[in-house]
């Protein structure tokens, strides 16, 4: 199959799983979109191209999907990539953040020593945006280690969960919105 937009690519692609993780959510799995050449590097471009128009200097992915958009677009970029980690997955220290999905609690942490965001304008790369919480934590994350949060790129947004809400002024991209 040929694409020529990234929301053609993700409109073709993109397999709804209803009932997963849990009863009630609809998973968006962007893996067939990810496998398909074409379809990755539509989607990699026009993120880059939004990254890029918001100068930052490191690329933040979140763990897990937004790792494989993250370090993509930060090669694409010539920037730094940083993961951002579920709890548990990195030596101490750490620095740790809380919060709630649609469907639990979770902790996102990165590095207490090691890496240096400190005054660095970071942009935060994930697959989906839901409720928010695990942009909002990652946002936390990065202040707390000295860098500034200058915009939220992802794939996918699930309306009417109030994520964009929570994220304040700084500026977002999201490639598709779920229903359209």
């Amino acid at each position: 199959m040929t694409f020529t937009t990234a929301r053609e690519a993700l409109d073709a692609l993109t397999r709804h799983v209803p009932g997963f993780p849990a009863e009630g959510v609809v998973f968006e799995d962007l893996t067939p979109v990810f496998a398909d050449a074409d379809a990755f590097r539509l989607v990699i471009d026009e993120l880059a191209q939004f990254c890029k128009q918001l100068d930052g200097e490191v690329v933040a992915g979140l763990d897990a999907r937004g790792f494989l958009v993250g370090s993509a677009v930060a090669y694409s970029l010539g920037q730094g990539c940083l993961a951002v980690r579920k709890k548990g997955k990195l030596p101490p220290p750490v620095i740790t953040e809380e919060y709630t999905l649609e469907y639990g609690t979770a902790a996102l942490e990165i590095p207490a020593e090691g890496i240096d965001i400190k005054g660095k304008r970071v942009v935060l790369i994930d697959d989906v945006l839901a409720t928010g919480g695990t942009l909002t934590a990652a946002t936390d994350l990065i202040r707390r280690g000295g860098g500034e949060v200058v915009g939220y790129v992802v794939i996918l947004e699930v309306d009417g969960l109030g994520g964009r809400e929570k994220l304040g002024d700084a500026p977002l991209l999201v490639l598709s919105h779920d229903g359209e």
